[in-house]
C-alpha cells in the first residue's frame, strides 16, 4: 500500500504566503498536504511530474452564482477549468433558500433577468428538495461536487419568505418581521452560513427582476440591513458581501462605513473597476477603503479585473435596466419585445433616455461593452438582408444611413427577428492600473461572477487571464504576489479555515501548470456551447496550461480533461 496518495515532483512551489518560489516536491495524502520538500520518505499511488510548471494553492472565487449551476455541473465551469477550487454562492443578495413550494417558480423568474441564467435550464436542472436554509444546506452537502463552495444568507430570499414578495419590494419590515429575519439568519448561521449579501442598486437598479421591477434587495431600507448585521456582531463570525450602488457617493459608502461598524466584521465592497485612461475613479474608491481600514472598519475593495467582452442580442440584454426606456423595450416575452421595439414613441423614448442619460451610459458601458456607437455587428442570424453590416459599429452604419445610432441597433434587431448580435470590440486595457489597484493591502481580484450572464459574459477565465496578462505578458504582477491574491488573501477575507495556501496540514486544493502555454481559449469573448439543461446554450472560454486541478488531494482536471472525480465540500463555517 503506498504512503501517499499523490506525489507532485520537481515543481516550483508558490505556496501563496509572498514566501519566494523555490523548487521542491509535494506529498499529499487522505486530502490533506503531507509534506513539502524534503526527501521522499515514501511511494505515492500516482506521481505528477511538475518539471518546468509551478505549484500553488487552488484560487478562491469569491463573486459567483453557480447557485443553481452547481447542481447540474459539479465543477462549477468556467470557474472550475481556470483552477478555481472554492467558490462562494448567494452573491447579491440572490439564491434559491429560504423559499416555501410555492415561490420556487418566481424564485427562478427573479434570476431569469437579473443574473440571465435560462429558466428552463434551471427548472431542468434543479431537484427542489428543500424550504429552509438548514434542508437547502443538507441537500447542497449531499450533491456531488467538484469544488469546494461556501454559502451566504440570500437577504432576497430572506425578505420575500418572511415578508412575501409585494411587501418586501414596496415598504420596510416591521419590528415582528425583522426579529423574525434575524431568527432565521441565526438559524442559518448556526447551520453553515457564512454570512449575508445585498445587491443594493435603487429603484432604477442596473440588474432587475424579471418583469423590470427592482430587485428586492435594491430597495432594502438601511434598518433592514442593519438588523441582520447585529447576528453577525452577536455572533462574532460570518462576513457580508455588498454590491452597492454610489450614485450620491458620500451617502452610499457612508452607509458601507455603518454596515462595518455595526457588524463588527468583513465586508466585501463590490466592485472597484479602472477605467483605460482615467485612474481617479479606481484611486478614489481605494482610498476610501484604506481610510476605512484607518478607522479599524474591515472592508475589502473586490476589483473587476478580467478582460472579457460583451457580445449579446436585446433578446437577452439586461445591463441598461437603470434606463426606464431600455427596461420597459427589453421585459416581456419574445414577442412582447418585438412589438415594443416597432412602436415609434417606446423608441422615441429610448432614444431620449440614451442621450439624456449620456453620461451614466458612458461610464457604465466602460465596463460593458463599449459604447454604442462601437459595438460590432458579429451575427445577423443567417439573413442575408444583414450580411452586409457583419463586422461594421453601429456608428459607422448610422453616420451612412443618416439615423440614431439607437434607430440602427432596433431596426437591425428587428430584422434579425433579435438574434442580431452586438460585440464590444476589444480596446485593450490598461495593465498599469490593474497593478496599482493590486498594490492596495485591501484589494481582491476577480468580480467573475461566474454562472451568470451565460450568453454574453465568460468572466470565470478572470485567474488564468490575471496570470497570463499581468504576471507572464507585462510583468506587473509578480507570480508570489499574484497567487497571495488569487488564493490567500480572498481565503482569508472569506472566512475559509485552511484553505488558500500549501502548508502541511492544510487542505490539498492545488493547481499545477505551465506559464508559457497558460491561456483563455478562444480569447476575448468565447464561443457557443450547447451543454445546458433545457436544450439551452452559454458562452465559454476553457483554459489551457493547467496540468492538474486538485481538490481536496483529488484530480479534478488532467490536462484540461475533467476526471469525473467530485471531491468537493460544503464548507459549513468555512471549514471541510
Amino acid at each position: 500500500m503506498a504512503d501517499y496518495d499523490i506525489h507532485i515532483q520537481g515543481g516550483t512551489i508558490v505556496d501563496g504566503t509572498r514566501v519566494p518560489r523555490y523548487q521542491g516536491d509535494l506529498w499529499i495524502k487522505e486530502g490533506s498536504i503531507a509534506q513539502i520538500g524534503g526527501r521522499n520518505h515514501g511511494t505515492a499511488a500516482q506521481t505528477i511530474d511538475a518539471t518546468g510548471q509551478i505549484v500553488a494553492p487552488g484560487f478562491v472565487d469569491l463573486h459567483t452564482h453557480y447557485d443553481a449551476q452547481i447542481r447540474w455541473d459539479p465543477w462549477c465551469t468556467i470557474s472550475g477549468w481556470h483552477g478555481v477550487t472554492s467558490v462562494v454562492l448567494g452573491n447579491c443578495g440572490f439564491g434559491f433558500a429560504p423559499v416555501k413550494p410555492d415561490f420556487r417558480d418566481r424564485s427562478m423568474l427573479t434570476m431569469t433577468r437579473t443574473e440571465a441564467i435560462p429558466y428552463e435550464t434551471m427548472k431542468q436542472g434543479m431537484e427542489w428538495e428543500w424550504e429552509t436554509i438548514p434542508e437547502y444546506l443538507d441537500s447542497l452537502e449531499a450533491a456531488a461536487k467538484g469544488v469546494n463552495c461556501i454559502q451566504y444568507m440570500p437577504t432576497a430570499s430572506l425578505m420575500t419568505y418572511v415578508m412575501g414578495l409585494e411587501a418586501a419590494k414596496t415598504r420596510p419590515a416591521n419590528d415582528v418581521e425583522r426579529k423574525e429575519m434575524q431568527r432565521l439568519l441565526h438559524e442559518g448561521m448556526d447551520a453553515g452560513l457564512c454570512g449575508f449579501s445585498i445587491q443594493r442598486l435603487g429603484r432604477n437598479s442596473t440588474q432587475a427582476d424579471y418583469d423590470g421591477t427592482p430587485m428586492v434587495t435594491d430597495t432594502m431600507v438601511d434598518d433592514d440591513i442593519l438588523s441582520l448585521a447585529e447576528v453577525l456582531a452577536e455572533r462574532d463570525e460570518g462576513f457580508i458581501q455588498i454590491t452597492q450602488a454610489t450614485g450620491r457617493i458620500k451617502r452610499d459608502l457612508a452607509f458601507v462605513e455603518k454596515l462595518a461598524e455595526v457588524s463588527r466584521r468583513p465586508i466585501i465592497h463590490n466592485a472597484i473597476a479602472p477605467l483605460r485612461r482615467n485612474p481617479d475613479p479606481h484611486r478614489k474608491s481605494l482610498a476610501w477603503v484604506d481610510r476605512c481600514r484607518e478607522r479599524g472598519l474591515q472592508v475589502y475593495g473586490q476589483c473587476a479585473t478580467v478582460r472579457s467582452g460583451f457580445a449579446f442580442t436585446l433578446e437577452h440584454w439586461n445591463l441598461y435596466d437603470f434606463s426606464s426606456a431600455w427596461r420597459e423595450l427589453t421585459t416581456g416575452t419574445k414577442e412582447e419585445k418585438l412589438a415594443k421595439m416597432a412602436d415609434p414613441e417606446l423608441r422615441e423614448d429610448v432614444i431620449r433616455q440614451s442621450d439624456e442619460k449620456a453620461a451614466q451610459f458612458k461610464v457604465l458601458q466602460a465596463g460593458l461593452g463599449g459604447a454604442l456607437p462601437s459595438l460590432v455587428i458579429q451575427g445577423v442570424n443567417r439573413e442575408d438582408s444583414l450580411q452586409k453590416y457583419v463586422g461594421r459599429s453601429l456608428g459607422d452604419i448610422a453616420a451612412e444611413e443618416g439615423k440614431h445610432v439607437v434607430e440602427v441597433m432596433l431596426d437591425l434587431s428587428l430584422e434579425g427577428d433579435l438574434n442580431v448580435e452586438f460585440l464590444g470590440p476589444n480596446k485593450g486595457s490598461n495593465a498599469d492600473f490593474m497593478a496599482e489597484m493590486m498594490d492596495n493591502p485591501y484589494a481582491l481580484p476577480g468580480v467573475s461572477d461566474g454562472g451568470a450572464h451565460t450568453k454574453f459574459f465568460t468572466g470565470g477565465a478572470w485567474s488564468t487571464d490575471f496570470l497570463s496578462w499581468l504576471v507572464r505578458d507585462e510583468g506587473k504582477i509578480t507570480l508570489e504576489e499574484a497567487h497571495y491574491r488569487l488564493s490567500a488573501l480572498p481565503a482569508h477575507a472569506a472566512g475559509f479555515r485552511d484553505r488558500g495556501v500549501l502548508r502541511e496540514g492544510a487542505a490539498a486544493d492545488v493547481v499545477v501548470y505551465e506559464m508559457e502555454e497558460l491561456a483563455v481559449d478562444p480569447e476575448w469573448i468565447g464561443e457557443i456551447a450547447e451543454d445546458l439543461p433545457g436544450d439551452e446554450w452559454r458562452r465559454i472560454q476553457r483554459a489551457k496550461g493547467y496540468s492538474s486541478i486538485i481538490v481536496n488531494g483529488e484530480v479534478t482536471f488532467a490536462d484540461g480533461e475533467c476526471t469525473g472525480a467530485t471531491p468537493g465540500q460544503l464548507l459549513r463555517h468555512g471549514r471541510g
